[in-house]
């Protein structure tokens, strides 16, 4: 049995070395990509607060496929270069968005979220889709967030691909 849970006092730094070594800790030697990112959701949902989405979306044939996921449910297929997601797979880049209703082209799944922070998942150099986040609270995520999204993208990509 796993028993990971966040320190409720914890400074974004350590929260975010947590949830590393937790998801390190799950996805290790396992083969299997659905059950590492279905894990990896969870252990998102669990440790990083004011959350209403935390998923995967995979890149399956040029679009963005829906993954395993917490939260409601969302959108199954996005094309790539449109909405938050798009954009971070067409940029490869993490798009960190304080306000989504500002963002050109955003994609509503769920009408309460406020903030988005989507992070591109690659492996080998390629690809294989994006970790998206979404907020009901404006500006929940900043640099921090991105930094520590962006190691745990980077650890578990090979997990996953």
């Amino acid at each position: 049995m796993y028993d990971f849970a966040p320190t409720s006092t914890a400074d974004k730094a350590t929260l975010y070395a947590d949830l590393l070594s937790a998801a390190d800790a799950l996805t290790a030697g396992e083969p299997d990509p659905v059950a590492n990112m279905a894990n990896v959701a969870a252990l998102v949902w669990q440790f990083l607060p004011d959350l209403n989405w935390a998923g995967f979306y995979r890149l399956v044939e040029g679009e963005l496929v829906l993954g395993p996921f917490q939260g409601k449910p969302a959108c199954i297929r996005i094309p790539v270069g449109r909405g938050v997601c798009g954009a971070a797979a067409e940029s490869r880049q993490t798009q960190l968005v304080a306000d989504v209703h500002a963002f050109p082209g955003h994609i509503a799944c769920d009408a309460a979220s406020a903030s988005e922070i989507v992070v591109p998942l690659l492996h080998e150099g390629r690809l294989i889709g994006v970790l998206d986040l979404d907020s009901p609270v404006p500006a929940r995520f900043d640099s921090d967030d991105a930094a520590g999204l962006e190691a745990l993208a980077a650890r578990i990509a090979a997990r996953i691909g």
